[in-house]
């Protein structure tokens, strides 16, 4: 079995020296308990002065880890690239470089897929702040993932994000899927991605014990962030849900339809966090914005008001 494990980066060197000896002990505890596996990891360089080049060479002077440049701006353009570096009957494994695998993680995603054999595998990722967390934000659910909790290995996903993925590249490459380079800095590239490979009759399937860790810098622990992303997050799902319907009408009414729920939410959202501040509850405050933001972000979508959330 050959494996590739990519790492998506841009100015985040100090992220990169934490992360990238982790990485090759992982591949080491999956070799030894794996059976033969030929891995490395790919380190994709999303920063046209290549400012990771150096620290990626020396670490990877006595390591299996290379380093790749992509000059061409965006994440979509970088993922495809970690797409061309992998072996076309290969395994890819996506990765953060701001995030940590626990222990076993690479060989739990690889057993997972083995097990399954599905065309790509989806695992937990935990957040670890960089200090105390507002209250607000805690009260508002923020950083709750609800929609995956409880989830049991085995159980097939609609569709998952790239920070903790496993792809089976015979089965990408088969159905001729890439990133969509047009997103550029708006993101969603994986949702739409993972939704076009269960669409082509592919299944995802859910592996609760490969766990990584997503460290949560202050820069992204501040309350004007977090519904930012929201509303980014919201606006990327509804985007690649209008890039997925196969016709003028079926556009018409996916655009109908969520954009009425939008409103909804808006309006819903709006109502409790106004009670919110009059009442002095914090909580009800602060998920109240949560809901508008997402409403927000869905009839901005369906509206076509195009949002990049990492325009650099």
């Amino acid at each position: 079995m050959d494996v590739t494990v990519a790492v998506l980066t841009f100015h985040r060197n100090a992220e990169l020296a934490g992360l990238l000896p982790q990485l090759v002990g992982e591949i080491g505890a999956a070799q030894k308990g794996g059976g033969p596996l030929s891995a490395r990891v790919v380190v994709v360089d999303n920063d046209p002065d290549r400012g990771a080049a150096a620290l990626v060479h020396e670490i990877g002077a006595d390591a299996p880890v290379r380093y790749v440049s992509e000059p061409v701006p965006g994440i979509p353009a970088a993922r495809n690239r970690a797409l061309d570096e992998a072996q076309p009957d290969g395994i890819l494994v996506f990765i953060d470089d701001d995030e940590r695998p626990t222990a076993g993680w690479l060989l739990r995603m690889l057993e997972a897929h083995g097990r399954f054999g599905s065309a790509a595998v989806s695992g937990p990722v935990e957040s670890v702040f960089d200090g105390p967390l507002d209250p607000w934000i805690a009260n508002g659910g923020f950083f709750q993932r609800a929609h995956r909790r409880g989830l049991v290995t085995g159980t097939a996903v609609a569709a998952a994000a790239t920070n903790n993925l496993l792809l089976d590249m015979a089965v990408v490459n088969r159905h001729g899927l890439r990133f969509d380079t047009t997103l550029g800095m708006a993101g969603g590239e994986d949702t739409l991605f993972t939704r076009r490979l269960v669409a082509a009759g592919e299944s995802i399937i859910w592996c609760a014990e490969a766990v990584v860790l997503d460290h949560v810098s202050a820069t992204r622990m501040t309350r004007a962030f977090v519904l930012r992303h929201v509303f980014a997050q919201s606006h990327a799902s509804i985007v690649a849900v209008l890039r997925l319907a196969p016709g003028r009408w079926d556009q018409v009414a996916v655009r109908l339809r969520h954009g009425l729920i939008g409103l909804l939410r808006v309006l819903v959202g709006g109502v409790q966090a106004l009670v919110g501040t009059v009442l002095r509850r914090d909580p009800w405050q602060a998920s109240g914005l949560r809901v508008a933001a997402r409403g927000l972000g869905a009839t901005a979508a369906v509206a076509g008001v195009r949002f990049e959330e990492y325009r650099r």
